[in-house]
């Protein structure tokens, strides 16, 4: 299989500030709470938030999956960072020890009249076995939704 290109943004909007937003996105104790699905077991959860530093996660999917006891990695590194206005994040995901994608994320938080309102852009390559652009963008979508539930609490 050839490698296959995708690249979409998500838009969400939140009843917080922009410097609390912020904050959930670059904080590691905050992240962990809304980063890691409630479907997988996190083994390893490691944020340096600052221009050049790591990100890397470890998961195992949990029983009645469609993948239980399987491994999912994350590396990346922290390639931008503007304070309350930009995270840009270059990553890879292995799946079973096998590497599927590379990203380039970016987050970027704007002020909006009811809160504050978080674009999200996703461009990656994915790889042979991958889970293609469709599921990605629906995790994506999921994990931005838990960012919201997060900031509510």
């Amino acid at each position: 299989m050839p490698t296959l290109h995708d690249s979409f943004s998500l838009r969400r909007t939140y009843p917080c500030t922009r410097e609390r937003l912020f904050a959930a996105l670059s904080d590691p104790a905050l992240k962990q709470r809304w980063y890691a699905d409630t479907t997988m077991e996190v083994q390893h959860f490691e944020t340096n938030f600052r221009i050049g530093g790591q990100d890397s996660q470890r998961y195992v999917l949990r029983p009645g999956t469609p993948f239980p006891g399987v491994v999912l990695e994350n590396e990346g590194r922290f390639e931008d960072i503007v304070a309350g206005e930009r995270i840009v994040v270059a990553t890879s995901m292995a799946f079973g020890g096998r590497r599927i994608s590379t990203s380039l994320l970016t987050f970027e938080t704007q002020d909006a009249a009811d809160g504050s309102t978080l674009t999200f852009t996703h461009q990656a390559v994915f790889y042979e076995g991958a889970d293609g652009p469709e599921m990605r963008r629906g995790g994506w979508e999921a994990i931005l939704d838990a960012l919201g539930r997060s900031l509510l609490s």
